[in-house]
């Protein structure tokens, strides 16, 4: 500690030593125009800013030798040096190049800004945002950046404790499309099942991509299922990774989770909680940018380290003294990381392209309890019963290449990406009760494994003769997709016996045996049993696709846009949709935009082929209890019909304001309806009167099937509010962000067969999950002020109440909660930046229930503000 104080001392006082002075200067357009937003920097440090409503732009320049960058987007960059001079104007010119410049999402039209945008597109500065907040994962910062965008954290929710589960507008987590780039990114192999959002759906893996590759993120908020394909009902995440060069910039940051439960709770021994410390983290990355010829060429490479301790946080036990787990809360991980982005220039009309990266994930997260005297206990292995842990190994890497060229007057874009996800469980610290005495403690569970290969052609023309402007793209694309479910070893699933634990045996009043109840022990690692040989599959499908894309300027100030989409896929056949956009400019401080699209979304392989088997033992006899798949005979004998795509229409109409420079407003209604939403089943259990008979027949105990079950609606409102202004010598950005959602069940569709069976087939308990998905409000008040060398932070999130179906089919509802965010940073000198803060400082939790009746076995279940209380964090970078 003492060396570390010395070395920022003499940071300080170096700093204070060195010559600089404040540069000045305006940027406009060709037109003579202020641009506002701007970023400025001096190249090589972290001295800069943005330009304010009039163009105009100050900040303290380390040297007169320095060399300028201006950047802004939809304008082609710019380097000055100063040579001396203490002010510096500049002048930007839009970027016409269709080779240097990645494409804003919802919109193929490379001359297109944001600001231009029919639909509603979010650009989230993910650097930024990390650094103020000590976010490492892009699913946090998305959760606090975004409004409607959520994620949550589970426990107890077997691999959805390792991938957490994210969703757009309260759609599922496989109905918003991500791409990086602009190219499609695989899903991951992980379908969610157990005490999770979005159970029956897959998802993709954000957090597989390290924060600290990405320059910025743009989320598209309307369905685009015609312009990009399936998935997309929902939206659109593109990911867009850093082009810098000749910079070294390395970030740490260190920081814990408050254990002091807000200073109310009792821990399990019934004393008051003192504020302790878990869920450490710790992070570290690297990135830096190397130039490659004269013409913009560049290879940048991440590497990004990140490590979390688990949270603890056990039950109220005055109130809840059954202890249904001991251990309750956020796994623990190592992650590790790796991301490259290049571009190389081929001759003055083509370049060579190539980004991908790999990330290994190692989770371990807690089970529920097994008590002492339980059958799934061995009391000589486990005198005082067991918390099993479910162990993931994750490996996710991914490639993309390409050749932008010009062929005859279009700009083409050949592309090849391919991505791949596994997920592997072990589950340790438990037993196969079945084996007794002789199990191990230690089991290899098997795994799921997905591929995606997508080879596209995409080719883009203006005409600038045509009307006002005329933008045409039109490509085709090819994928395949493979998946596969692999075996654990057999002691992982196997049923040893049956092995009997105990027989309780009852007499009437003559003394005569009336009943003999006999208790036999499970098979199976306990907390997660191993897939079985009769679970493995290895299946692909292929699809093609082609898309019409086109843009009219019918006016200066009225823009329209259509695009068609026809896709063939190998298991489920054609599908066709379209979209249609329109964006008036009323005046130059009004626009009005809108639109309205039909979408699809492809059942994913996972929900085809997922399998699942635990052996258990019914009156003494061996039956399975299964998840089956959609193509299986059992699903075929009990009427489960084929999976079909999901279907939706969508509409959106909304309105952009800036009344005066420093203020603007973006106001967005929209009304998603989703036909045939692909659920998870309830269990159907052998004493079912319609189905039981064939399934006893079949050896099977219960059954869950994946289908078309459920249509649904979802109207809502994204509002933003930005405003700055100086405040002294400083700057004040100040920006509301809001999402008000509502979506309503319309009907839960059974096969004939089930007809009556609803509760089962789609219950109130899977319907409040489903609906919680979408919370009726999220909203952010941020507050960031600069001034020298000194920044500050300050954010609000309201979040909204939610309601949930306990195990008593009674509602336990979790009400609105309110948590603040605060930071302060500062840059010793060109090299050296630090930050402290914390989220959510005044340790606010979720309202607690009964754990014996939450899906998660905790006082809490996963609701958007997530349950580890506060946590405060350090962040030290440096550039050079």
């Amino acid at each position: 500690m003492k060396n570390f104080l010395l070395l920022i001392s003499a940071l300080f006082i170096t700093n204070i030593a060195a010559a600089q002075f404040t540069l000045k200067g305006k940027v406009t357009d060709l037109q003579g125009n202020p641009l506002a937003g701007v970023s400025v920097r001096e190249k090589g440090t972290t001295h800069g800013t943005t330009t304010d409503n009039t163009g105009n732009y100050s900040f303290k320049c380390g040297s007169k030798n320095a060399t300028i960058v201006f950047a802004f987007l939809g304008y082609i960059s710019q380097e000055i040096p100063l040579s001396g001079r203490e002010t510096l104007n500049a002048t930007m010119e839009e970027s016409q190049s269709s080779l240097s410049e990645v494409e804003v999402v919802g919109s193929r039209n490379l001359k297109r800004s944001v600001t231009d945008s029919p639909v509603p597109v979010d650009l989230i500065p993910v650097s930024k945002i990390a650094n103020a907040t000590g976010m490492v994962d892009i699913n946090s910062v998305l959760q606090y950046a975004a409004p409607s965008f959520n994620a949550n954290r589970q426990s107890g929710s077997d691999g959805a404790d390792h991938i957490e589960p994210a969703t757009l507008r309260g759609m599922g987590p496989d109905q918003t499309l991500v791409l990086i780039n602009g190219k499609r990114r695989h899903q991951s192999s992980l379908v969610n099942l157990y005490g999770t959002r979005g159970r029956g759906n897959t998802g993709t893996d954000l957090n597989a991509i390290p924060s600290s590759s990405i320059e910025r993120i743009e989320i598209l908020r309307d369905g685009a299922s015609a312009q990009y394909g399936s998935d997309a009902i929902a939206g659109v995440i593109n990911i867009v990774l850093k082009q810098t060069v000749e910079q070294l910039d390395l970030n740490f940051t260190a920081g814990a989770n408050s254990t002091g439960y807000g200073g109310s709770l009792e821990s399990t021994s019934g004393k008051l909680l003192a504020t302790e410390w878990d869920g450490q983290q710790y992070s570290g990355n690297a990135n830096y940018g190397i130039k490659i010829g004269t013409q913009g060429g560049f290879f940048n490479i991440t590497g990004d380290v990140d490590h979390k301790e688990k949270t603890s946080r056990p039950n109220y036990t005055s109130l809840y003294p059954d202890n249904y787990r001991a251990q309750f809360g956020d796994a623990s991980y190592t992650n590790y990381a790796l991301m490259l982005n290049s571009r190389v220039p081929l001759k003055k009309s083509s370049e060579f392209y190539f980004f991908g990266g790999f990330n290994k994930r190692n989770g371990d997260a807690f089970a529920w309890t097994r008590e002492p005297e339980s059958e799934r206990n061995v009391i000589s292995i486990y005198p005082n019963g067991f918390d099993p842990h479910i162990q993931s190994s994750i490996s996710d890497y991914s490639a993309s290449a390409g050749l932008r060229t010009i062929v005859g007057k279009w700009n083409a874009d050949f592309n090849a990406t391919y991505g791949r996800n596994r997920f592997e469980y072990d589950v340790d610290r438990t037993i196969n009760a079945s084996l007794e005495t002789a199990s191990p403690t230690n089991f290899e569970a098997g795994g799921f494994a997905l591929g995606q290969l997508n080879l596209s052609a995409n080719f883009t023309r203006s005409f600038d003769n045509s009307l006002n402007g005329l933008n045409l793209a039109w490509g085709v694309e090819y994928r395949n997709e493979q998946y596969k479910i692999f075996a654990g070893n057999e002691d992982s699933w196997k049923q040893y016996g049956p092995v009997i634990f105990s027989i309780d045996t009852t007499y009437d009043d003559a003394g005569e045996i009336a009943s003999i109840d006999t208790t036999f022990r499970p098979g199976g690692s306990q907390g997660f049993p191993g897939f079985q040989p009769k679970d493995e599959t290895n299946q692909t499908r292929n699809n093609i696709g082609g898309y019409i894309d086109a843009e009219f300027d019918i006016t200066k100030n009225m823009l329209v846009a259509a695009a068609v989409r026809l896709e063939n896929y190998s298991d489920f056949g054609f599908t066709a949709n379209f979209k249609l956009a329109t964006r008036i400019k009323v005046s130059d401080k009004i626009n009005i935009r809108g639109s309205l699209s039909s979408g699809f979304r492809a059942p994913s392989l996972p929900q085809i082929y997922f399998s699942s088997t635990f052996t258990n033992v019914a009156a003494g006899k061996i039956v399975d209890q299964v998840i089956a798949p959609n193509n299986s005979q059992l699903a075929k004998e009990v009427g489960i019909p084929e999976l079909k795509e999901e279907k939706s229409y969508n509409a959106s109409l909304g309105f952009t304001l800036r009344p005066i420079n420093e203020l603007s407003f973006t106001v967005d209604g929209y009304w998603v309806k989703v036909q045939d939403r692909i659920v998870l089943t309830g269990l159907f259990g052998n004493d079912d009167d319609v189905i039981g008979p064939t399934l006893e027949q079949m050896n099977v105990g219960a059954a869950q099937f994946f289908t078309n079950a459920v249509d649904t609606r979802t109207i809502g409102l994204d509002v933003i509010a930005a405003y700055t202004t100086p405040i002294g010598t400083g700057n004040l950005n100040t920006t509301l962000a809001a999402n008000f959602n509502d979506m309503q069940l319309d009907k839960v569709q059974t096969t004939a067969k089930l007809v009556g069976k609803e509760d089962i087939y789609f219950g109130p308990r899977e319907k409040s999950f489903l609906l919680a998905s979408a919370p009726p409000y999220k909203i952010n008040l941020s507050f960031d002020y600069s001034i020298k060398r000194f920044n500050a932070f300050l954010r609000f999130n309201q979040f909204s109440g939610i309601d949930l179906t306990n195990w008593n089919d009674e509602v336990d509802r979790y009400s609105a909660k309110l948590t603040t965010d605060l930071s302060i940073g500062y840059k010793f000198n060109k090299y050296v930046n630090m930050t402290v803060g914390g989220n959510n400082i005044f340790d606010v939790y979720p309202s607690h229930h009964d754990p014996g009746l939450t899906e998660s076995g905790g006082m809490w279940d996963a609701v958007q503000m997530g349950f580890s209380g506060a946590y405060f964090f350090g962040r030290l970078g440096f550039t050079f």
